[in-house]
């Protein structure tokens, strides 16, 4: 039998207040546990929440964004369940009436093609604490730091059909969020994760089949491989006679399989109510005109922007415009008077492998863009060549400073004087006969021999047009 898959994903990205959604207590990561947890965000008696508005500010920016309703008139609710991290007893939500209605976001496939993807909904709620189990063999670590933390939900329509289109739509939810600057979109730390819906259905039946939710992913390749292991499972349950259960099941990345965690509630089983001490959100359109007029360039328009402007490879433009921090760090090696090409080229190439060699986001390097800049600008002014700059690049990664202070102290300075590349060159051909025949019998690839002595002879710091063309002038003679 040929099954369809359906999934359907809710992305929860931290909302990058410093304070929380109800209370004044920091949202800063790291601190020791259980020392950013107000009364307010405990539940204590007598205490009143009241709502952070840069949360609701920046709700409404995403929903402008990617033009979605905004609902003027939104609730907040009470959600009641028990969990030990969560210290009230419920979770302050939205349920009927979320603040982001309807939208669509638009991802590109990896073999190019676009595919719709229809948002549900986007609503604001408190995030709950962290259960620790890892430094403790016989119980569990509660830590509150987090609870009350302004989450921004993303609920999709069930409109993915493989993992792969779900992971390029979560990209496209964090590459979002993060130009807009709502979420630092940090997986490691836990602002940004999501809990994906799937099931499977036999290939053209409408009905949909059993759902499971597989809970707090956060990482691009465990919701793939998550994904992946559930389709399967669900899968062979089927067809070997069983039948899915509706649940809620966490992905062990270790073991690479999903496993049980609680059976799935339906939005009856939290008894949702509007919150007695939370009035009612009222956003007027002079609140959205506002927003819209002062939203960032987005990653369409600057892909758009950097094809018109710097005459980039596709590719190129998609690698740097995907992640914001890469972007602004090219735009401002650009500005400080470097080739935009060759930019591109170093950014993506040496750049980035050092990067991920030493496991660094860019907003980190340790080669500031101006820096960049520099050792780009003494290609382009001959100064050096392409494989110095490769010498130069490492020594000012390992902190040696400046492109031209390494160049100065290293003796790397490029030799362009016609005489003493001519002088290399005569020995180079003094030197090999047997190669000048064959170059002359029409073995044209032997030129790159004479190139590779000439270089060798100089240090590398004869310029490669150079010799390339004296090599050819005396060698055609």
């Amino acid at each position: 039998m040929s099954w369809e898959v359906v999934i359907g994903l809710e992305v929860h990205a931290q909302l990058a207040t410093k304070s929380k959604i109800f209370s004044g207590a920091s949202t800063a990561f790291g601190a020791e546990p259980n020392t950013q947890a107000c009364l307010v965000d405990l539940g204590y008696p007598g205490v009143l929440p009241v709502l952070n508005e840069q949360a609701v500010a920046m709700a409404v920016k995403f929903g402008v964004a990617i033009g979605a309703e905004i609902t003027r008139r939104s609730v907040f609710a009470r959600k009641n369940y028990f969990y030990p991290d969560l210290p009230k007893g419920y979770q302050i939500s939205q349920f009927e009436l979320p603040i982001v209605g309807k939208g669509q976001l638009t991802i590109k496939l990896e073999d190019g093609a676009e595919k719709v993807v229809g948002i549900t909904r986007a609503h604001l709620e408190e995030d709950a604490g962290k259960s620790l189990h890892e430094s403790f063999s016989d119980r569990t670590g509660i830590d509150l730091n987090r609870a009350g933390t302004p989450l921004l939900e993303i609920v999709s329509e069930p409109d993915m059909r493989s993992a792969k289109e779900a992971v390029a739509y979560m990209r496209k939810i964090h590459q979002i969020v993060r130009y807009l600057g709502v979420c630092d979109g940090n997986m490691q730390e836990g602002s940004f994760r999501c809990d994906a819906n799937v099931s499977v259905r036999p290939m053209g039946q409408e009905e949909l089949g059993t759902r499971t939710e597989l809970k707090n992913i956060n990482s691009f390749r465990f919701v793939e491989r998550a994904i992946n292991f559930e389709i399967q499972r669900q899968i062979d349950l089927i067809e070997d006679g069983g039948r899915v259960t509706q649940e809620t099941r966490l992905y062990d990345p270790d073991k690479d399989e999903t496993r049980s965690m609680r059976s799935k509630e339906e939005a009856n089983d939290y008894r949702y109510f509007p919150d007695p001490d939370l009035l009612p959100v009222v956003i007027d359109d002079d609140f959205i005109a506002a927003i819209k007029a002062a939203l960032p360039e987005l990653p369409e328009a600057r892909a758009t922007r950097f094809a018109e402007s710097f005459g980039l490879k596709s590719a190129q433009i998609e690698t740097l415009v995907g992640d914001v921090d890469m972007a602004a760090y090219f735009e401002q090696v650009v500005g400080e008077g470097a080739d935009p090409r060759l930019a591109a080229n170093y950014v993506l190439g040496d750049l980035t492998g050092a990067l991920n060699k030493d496991s660094l986001e860019i907003a980190v390097s340790k080669i500031s863009a101006v820096d960049m800049a520099g050792l780009i600008k003494r290609v382009m002014d001959n100064t050096i060549s392409g494989k110095i700059a490769k010498e130069v690049f490492e020594a000012m990664w390992n902190g040696e400073g400046g492109a031209d202070a390494v160049i100065e102290s290293k003796g790397l300075k490029q030799i362009t004087d016609t005489g003493a590349i001519e002088a290399a060159v005569d020995q180079v051909i003094a030197d090999n006969p047997q190669q000048v025949e064959e170059f002359k019998g029409g073995k044209e690839k032997v030129l790159g021999f004479f190139v590779g002595k000439v270089m060798q002879l100089t240090q590398g710091k004869a310029n490669p047009g150079q010799v390339n063309k004296l090599l050819r002038d005396k060698l055609s003679v």
